[in-house]
């Protein structure tokens, strides 16, 4: 679990207002991430079958049983993303080309909500962060004693680092809480796995507002009022940039 007490969200300007209107958590499934190494099976090896007595059940049907479960895992799992930064200059340039926002979120509040929520196997949200690797290390399926469903969430190649991610996970939610903004007409079939959940967060969980560098001022004087709204107490700031380093730094507005 992370130490973390602050973590942050990097969002365009429509999706900081929803987030701050609503005062809720997006959780999207992990098989619609937008790394598709992520949460995969293929991150665990599934070749080491034990030999068993009279080859039963055979190796092929325990392999496919081993790759089956973990893609199922994989299903079960609804993420929110979050980064230990808040200045980090890559993210602001991949979410919003600096014209957006980044929350601040009090994590060990917001875990006092999602505590409430029911998932099919326990109650509430894991807190996971992730672990970056240059090389996937593929447990034995069968011969590790790994937790491999944290592995599968946790994994993430090198490449990502920069963002230091820290996940809220929920396992299979109710669809009750993915149905609070998503209604499907009558007699739809509905692919759970393509809705998105946004679980109710209390207004003080939202405890700091960054505004990018190339914000509109329009949409800055918005989500302003937005926060306010959310949280009076909460803590803006404008992003500028550091004149003596390749770097960001904040500058505290409200």
């Amino acid at each position: 679990m992370a130490s973390n007490v602050w973590l942050y969200k990097y969002l365009d300007v429509k999706g900081g207002l929803a987030m701050l209107r609503n005062s809720n958590l997006q959780f999207t499934n992990a098989t619609q991430l937008n790394d598709p190494f992520d949460c995969h099976p293929a991150l665990i090896d599934f070749s080491n079958v034990p030999v068993n007595e009279h080859n039963w059940p055979p190796a092929s049907f325990l392999k496919d049983k081993g790759e089956k479960d973990m893609s199922n895992l994989r299903n079960r799992a609804w993420i929110c993303s979050l980064s230990k930064l808040h200045n980090s200059v890559p993210m602001w340039a991949y979410y919003s080309k600096h014209m957006g926002v980044c929350i601040g979120l009090n994590i060990e509040k917001a875990k006092s909500y999602l505590s409430k929520i029911q998932c099919s196997f326990y109650i509430g949200a894991k807190v996971i962060e992730v672990q970056y690797r240059d090389v996937a290390e593929k447990p034995d399926y069968f011969n590790d004693s790994k937790d491999y469903f944290h592995y599968l969430l946790s994994t993430k190649a090198n490449n990502w680092a920069h963002e230091q991610e820290v996940r809220l996970v929920l396992e299979d939610p109710s669809p009750t809480i993915m149905a609070s903004l998503f209604k499907p007409k009558r007699n739809e079939v509905v692919d759970w796995k393509r809705v998105r959940a946004y679980p109710h967060i209390g207004g003080e969980c939202f405890e700091s507002l960054y505004l990018g560098i190339e914000i509109d001022k329009k949409q800055k004087e918005q989500v302003i009022l937005e926060a306010r709204r959310c949280n009076p107490n909460i803590r803006v700031y404008k992003m500028e940039v550091d004149t003596e380093a390749f770097r960001l730094k904040e500058v505290q507005v409200l």
